[in-house]
């Protein structure tokens, strides 16, 4: 089992891309994974840094980093790449890994 941290883009996104945020989240749980949703973590909008610190503190505790479209143009969702390569963590495109996990 992989203990997954989902990065993705929040900011200037429709509901906040909460919607895609569960149900990557949803789809990769039901197939046993421990997922890490920041979107979970963050259900009321406070300011960026009180969320990224919530995040970045969450992605410590995972494996796996799976990035949602659009990633590259978010700051937050750059930074927890940036930190999950810097610290050996596997980051893979999400769809994959729910494609993967469909098939699989």
């Amino acid at each position: 089992m992989k203990r997954i941290y989902i990065s993705g883009p929040m900011t200037n996104m429709l509901d906040l891309n909460f919607p895609l945020f569960h149900s990557t989240a949803a789809t990769l749980r039901a197939a046993g994974h421990s997922v890490i949703n920041p979107a979970e973590l963050n259900p009321d909008p406070g300011t960026w840094s009180d969320c990224m610190r919530r995040d970045i503190t969450a992605l410590m505790e995972c494996d796996t980093v799976a990035t949602l479209p659009g990633w590259q143009d978010s700051r937050g969702a750059s930074l927890e790449v940036h930190i999950g390569k810097e610290l050996g963590m596997k980051v893979v495109n999400a769809h994959d890994l729910v494609s993967m996990e469909i098939a699989g």
